[in-house]
């Protein structure tokens, strides 16, 4: 059997960059590597996605498409169909008032979130902060080994591992006729809304978020 378009797959892989170093990973021997020293429990489990909506790398689904299940397949990928190349005028200097402001301390090597975008600290000179913007993995080459576990059918699954991918959370849910009913507090409820779309063109469902207090509301009158 052989995979196509907006099938569901479960899949174990390894990503390492050209030359060794792990950087992603499902299998719990290569992200004991990737986490050696933490002392936090490693947790492992296969992948599960839908091919073609790019909830895995884009040349990767594609790659895919017509490989069978069951089997093993090694992907070497250039920059271009990885992170991309580096872009010089993602490296900026940012005044230092605005770490000051996010009570931050911008020390060289640690990330930070500004308004949804990750920057590295590259340098601390003066007033300025020279942070990257990169995607960590921007301009290198990545090979990645994967095995293709199987194919899943079951609904249910298919909408516990959407929810992971988008809200990486397991809402309860249940289904009627072709609505999808997650089961999610009211501060959740715009953001899950956001992805309406998404559940609507790879199941085929229409999302609704419902909150405990707009149940409680409900049963009171």
């Amino acid at each position: 059997m052989t995979l196509k378009q907006n099938d569901f797959i479960k899949i174990d892989f390894t990503g390492t960059v050209k030359g060794g170093e792990i950087f992603d990973s499902t299998k719990k021997e290569d992200l004991e590597k990737l986490h050696a020293g933490h002392t936090h429990k490693i947790e492992s489990k296969p992948f599960i996605f839908c091919i073609g909506h790019k909830m895995f790398l884009e040349s990767i689904e594609e790659y895919l498409l017509g490989k069978e299940i069951g089997k093993e397949y090694e992907i070497e990928l250039n920059p271009e169909n990885g992170f991309g190349p580096r872009n010089p005028s993602l490296i900026q200097r940012i005044p230092q008032r605005v770490f000051r402001e996010q009570k931050l301390n911008p020390i060289p090597g640690i990330s930070f979130n500004f308004d949804g975008r990750v920057g590295k600290v590259l340098a601390v000179s003066g007033g300025r902060i020279m942070t990257d913007f990169n995607h960590p993995l921007a301009g290198k080459e990545l090979i990645y080994k994967i095995k293709i576990l199987g194919k899943v059918d079951d609904l249910n699954e298919k909408i516990k591992a959407l929810n992971d991918f988008f809200f990486r959370q397991d809402f309860p849910f249940e289904i009627q006729d072709k609505k999808l009913i997650l089961k999610a507090k009211k501060e959740y409820s715009n953001f899950i809304e956001l992805f309406k779309d998404n559940f609507k063109e790879i199941l085929g469902l229409d999302l609704v978020v419902n909150s405990p207090e707009s149940e409680s509301k409900t049963q009171l009158s």
